[in-house]
């Protein structure tokens, strides 16, 4: 969930009264927020900074409030006192409206086809006649970057760039140039620079940094620029310091370019509807043309109001109350969302406004409705239908197998599901292709880059971190692995593997070979190659020659046993024998 700082203060003067802490604590659980923490500008630089040097910084006291995460209207001062005092009754929603400009010269933002090969679309508005103090221009500043960080997904969906509007002239051109091509001052920086010296620049930038690898191996870069060549922004990167906003700007150009034009309308409606309240004319917004390579011209923002009809009686089912239609339609109104009863009294006509994108289905309008009503008004009750819940017959069978293994004397690890592609591919002696293994699309470390494909490595680096321990060492786990499936809805399917491994001074093949035995027995499987199960000597990298068997259940190959071959043993830094078994389970089901 993110984290919302507001200045105590400032929230309480801009609400029109003060609470105690527990208050404000109780008003934000009703209205399904929670109060995260209390803390104050001097405690957080302290904590980054040091003791030392905390003395400089104001004792404000700062309220740190989790919002959910759809929630997107509440990230800033803005959104969430518009919401608690609607919340509360002592406010309207308002209503927000696009305007034409009064000169009729409507500011145009036109898009290149080769925008195409980086960032396709563009979204536009303008904010005129906007008074900004300090505390709004930072609010302002900040709902961008909680915005870049939660809906843009880290720019890579939308990047915002907010300018000065009295500084540039349009209309404005959104293009896509060669590197070098493309030369200007970037925000706060004294001499101009061109696009492969910015990128040097900002390489050792803690915050921008992060948002390079965007376009840095692209062939061209994303620029817009106004009608005298002046450069607004190099998108997702960094704005031109030339259109830089302050406290003095009266006229905002807002631009958003993105690879989803959903969600860069969706940014783009946020944004001047928590600031639009700043405007001489407040609530309204000043449209923007935004003309596309194929000619299509959109009118922008959208600031989309639709109706939804929902029965009451589905409400009160869903939530487990009893209310009329008329209550509910007040729960409803204070959440933002402004709500009549329908002329047959029993449906509900509820208008979704542009803030509230988070609202798709009628589920999420009874959430709403149970959020007002209060979640500990509900009445609990006993539900009127037994339902006598039964284990799944995979887990039984784990379940029983995982007390019989531990009794046949080997002790049972649980390692993570997921491994670096070494682990599956390299260390095992074979080519990743091959593997069938799921993944990560961005992993966060080396070491959990894929979905494991086989129990083995994990066990292997469990022995490997346990090599003091006295020998033999004797593991086993039964968990899922995943591999690729095409058949499936989601492309990958889980398989429940039992593995085990024997490590000590001599490879112990008797023993892995035993503990099938054993499983099989447990299974009621006899040992018949036709019906039962067998085994055949087979070929595996991992294994060594001559020493590997492959299992079967009647026709259908389950797994292998034997003896893993020393170069396997070496690259998991152990050095006694090791022989290994790993079986499918799921066919004895």
């Amino acid at each position: 969930m993110p984290t919302v700082s507001v200045k105590r203060d400032l929230l309480f003067e801009t609400l029109g009264r003060t609470y105690t802490e527990e208050e404000f604590d109780e008003l934000c659980f009703e209205f399904g927020l929670e109060l995260d923490e209390i803390t104050s500008e001097k405690d957080i630089i302290s904590k980054e900074q040091g003791d030392c040097k905390a003395g400089s910084a104001s004792d404000v006291i700062l309220f740190k409030i989790d919002v959910p995460a759809n929630r997107y209207d509440l990230l800033c001062l803005e959104g969430l006192v518009r919401g608690l005092q609607v919340f509360k009754e002592r406010i309207e929603a308002p209503r927000y409206k696009r305007i034409l400009p009064e000169n009729g010269t409507i500011q145009r933002l036109i898009i290149t086809e080769e925008t195409a090969k980086v960032r396709p679309y563009a979204v536009a508005a303008v904010l005129r006649d906007i008074k900004l103090s300090r505390e709004k221009y930072e609010s302002l500043i900040e709902l961008q970057e909680k915005l870049h960080q939660n809906i843009c997904r880290r720019r890579t969906l939308v990047a915002i760039g907010t300018h000065d509007l009295d500084t540039i002239s349009g209309p404005f051109t959104y293009t896509a140039l060669p590197p070098s091509d493309i030369k200007f001052k970037p925000l706060n920086q004294s001499k101009e620079l061109t696009a492969p010296e910015i990128m040097d620049l900002y390489r050792a930038d803690s915050h921008l940094k992060h948002y390079l690898h965007i376009i840095e191996n692209k062939e061209v870069y994303p620029v817009i620029f106004d009608s005298n060549g002046v450069v607004l922004s190099m998108p997702p990167i960094i704005n031109g310091d030339h259109t830089k906003i302050n406290v003095n700007t009266r006229n905002v150009f807002i631009e958003c370019t993105a690879t989803d034009l959903t969600k860069a309308k969706i940014t783009l409606d946020i944004l001047v509807t928590m600031f639009s309240e700043y405007c001489e004319n407040p609530f309204t917004v000043e449209a923007a043309e935004v003309i596309y390579p194929d000619g299509k011209t959109y009118i922008l923002p959208d600031l989309p109001y639709r109706k939804e009809l929902v029965n009451a009686d589905l409400i009160n089912k869903k939530i487990g109350i009893c209310e009329s239609p008329e209550s509910i339609a007040k729960l409803l109104t204070r959440m933002y969302l402004k709500t009549e009863v329908a002329n047959d009294g029993q449906h509900l006509e509820i208008e979704i406004p542009p803030t509230r994108p988070d609202v798709i289905h009628a589920c999420d309008i009874v959430e709403d409705a149970a959020i007002a009503y209060g979640y500990n008004n509900i009445q609990m009750t006993i539900p009127k239908t037994y339902t006598i819940a039964n284990q799944l017959p995979l887990n039984k069978l784990t379940e029983l197998l995982r007390q019989d293994v531990a009794a046949a004397g080997f002790t049972e690890a649980l390692t993570f599901a997921l491994c670096s592609e070494e682990d599956i591919a390299s260390k095992l002696c074979v080519d990743i292709s091959v593997t069938k293994a799921v993944h990560i699309a961005n992993p966060k470390t080396a070491e959990f880059q894929v979905a494991r494909t086989s129990l083995l490595p994990g066990l292997l680096k469990t022995i490997s971190a346990n090599r003091k321990m006295p020998l033999p060492m004797k593991l086993f786990e039964i968990s899922d692995i995943v591999v690729k499936d095409s058949s499936k809805d989601v492309g990958a399917a889980n398989h429940r593997h039992l593995c085990a491994v024997y490590y000590n001074k001599n490879p112990g093949f008797e023993v892995i070979h035993g503990l099938l035995d054993r499983i099989m027995q447990l299974l009621n499987v006899q040992p018949d190659k036709e019906n039962g199960y067998g085994i055949k000597a087979t070929k595996d990298p991992a294994f060594f020659p001559g020493r590997c068997a492959e299992v079967f259940a009647g026709s259908r190959s389950i797994g292998k046993l034997g003896v893993l071959h020393p170069d396997v043993i070496t690259k998991f830094e152990l050095t006694m024998p090791c022989s290994a078994l790993e079986i499918n389970i799921e066919p004895f089901l």
